[in-house]
């Protein structure tokens, strides 16, 4: 029995010995040999990159024989650049910038004032200088001087800087369906523009181009859709409304529903020659759509108070990768437009730079001298919401 207690003991020894050596033996095992299990991160996905355009709109650029009459210099030629001086700094903060050129604009016909407008090249040159790049053209003065008046035109725009785009005006020789674009920042725009009506005067026989009018929804429709699949943004340019009216219409309301259904991402309405509301339309795709009826007179030699104030529509185009476009921080920027007795020395005016003594004399004052600051701040916030009123 001893024995094999002591052999048992034996074994017992041995059997230690060996386990000691194996954990000996594990424990020289090199650290980075061994595999652990960790979790694995997947990689940050890759940040889009956002694009945008700071963009301002503006209203009826009327050049009526008071303007072009001070701007006229001893050789003949012309000299614009006062009428903008006081807001030329604006806009240089701006991306782009589009305007509604209310009359024709050339370097061939004569000037001539209301009913039937012409106005000298150097117009157009000028706004270019202050920075407006995209010009409206369809409205009620563009058949003002038949086909002549059109060819001339569209001469003069033609051979602007390639960076210029006038659009309104449909040429016969191609496809209504053919879209103006232009492209800033990496982002497209779509440029359409329809007027109402064009003074009782029809087409002129042989014209080169000619306007497409409210009436025409089909047409109007079709151009958006198309428009829609072609370009990040859809400016519609609307020349509608009453004259001298802050009322918007029923027509005005209906048809600027249609046009954010159909595709429209921002409507700029002129003609009223005084401002008139400005609202977010919810399109049925459910976009959100900005809609200002009426911008009000940019600078005329017109007498009623209320058609010399208007405001600059301004916003921030924003896409970010293949998203849609979104319109963002709308604000509107109201203006002046001053002159001295007999309409003398027009130019326009920021109202934030404008001063009650400035105010005190203007032309307009000897028939309506209730016009002053207080009259127009009271006009704007009528009609227009405090919230969309830049400070």
């Amino acid at each position: 029995m001893k024995q094999i207690r002591q052999g048992a003991f034996l074994c017992s020894i041995c059997i230690l010995l060996l386990a000691g050596c194996w954990a000996a033996g594990r424990s020289q095992v090199p650290a980075d040999s061994i595999v652990t299990s960790e979790p694995v991160s997947s990689p940050a996905p890759t940040p889009q990159p956002v694009r945008t355009v700071r963009f301002t709109a503006s209203g009826d650029n009327l050049i009526h024989g008071s303007i072009y009459l001070q701007a006229a210099q001893k050789d003949g030629s012309y000299d614009f650049s006062s009428l903008y001086s006081h807001v030329a700094y604006f806009y240089k903060d701006y991306d782009l910038n589009f305007i509604n050129q209310e009359t024709l604009v050339n370097d061939e016909l004569p000037a001539s004032t209301y009913p039937c407008f012409s106005t000298p090249g150097e117009l157009g040159e000028a706004a270019y200088q202050v920075g407006w790049r995209l010009f409206g053209g369809s409205n009620n003065h563009t058949y003002d001087k038949g086909s002549a008046g059109i060819e001339a035109t569209l001469r003069f725009w033609d051979a602007m800087p390639d960076d210029t785009l006038y659009f309104g005006l449909y040429r016969v020789d191609q496809e209504k369906t053919q879209i103006p674009l232009y492209e800033k920042n990496g982002i497209t725009f779509a440029c359409l523009a329809y007027t109402d009506h064009t003074n009782g005067i029809g087409t002129p026989q042989n014209a080169q181009a000619q306007v497409i009018y409210t009436s025409q929804e089909d047409m109007i429709e079709k151009q958006i859709t198309l428009a829609k699949k072609q370009a990040d943004v859809v400016l519609v340019s609307v020349h509608w409304g009453t004259e001298d009216s802050h009322q918007v219409t029923d027509a005005q309301r209906t048809l600027a529903q249609k046009m954010a259904d159909w595709g429209a991402d921002l409507i700029i309405g002129t003609h009223p020659h005084v401002i008139q509301p400005a609202e977010w339309l919810t399109a049925s795709d459910g976009r959100e759509v900005f809609c200002a009826y009426s911008l009000g007179n940019f600078v005329s030699a017109q007498s009623r108070p209320d058609e010399l104030f208007g405001y600059i529509l301004t916003c921030t185009f924003r896409q970010q990768g293949d998203e849609a476009c979104t319109v963002e921080d709308v604000q509107l920027v109201p203006t002046v437009t001053h002159y001295g007795s007999n309409y003398s020395d027009i130019r326009v005016w920021l109202l934030r730079d404008y001063t009650q003594e400035m105010m005190m004399q203007h032309g307009a004052r000897r028939d309506y001298p209730y016009f002053d600051l207080d009259y127009i701040e009271t006009t704007l916030q009528e009609w227009i919401d405090p919230q969309l009123l830049a400070a």
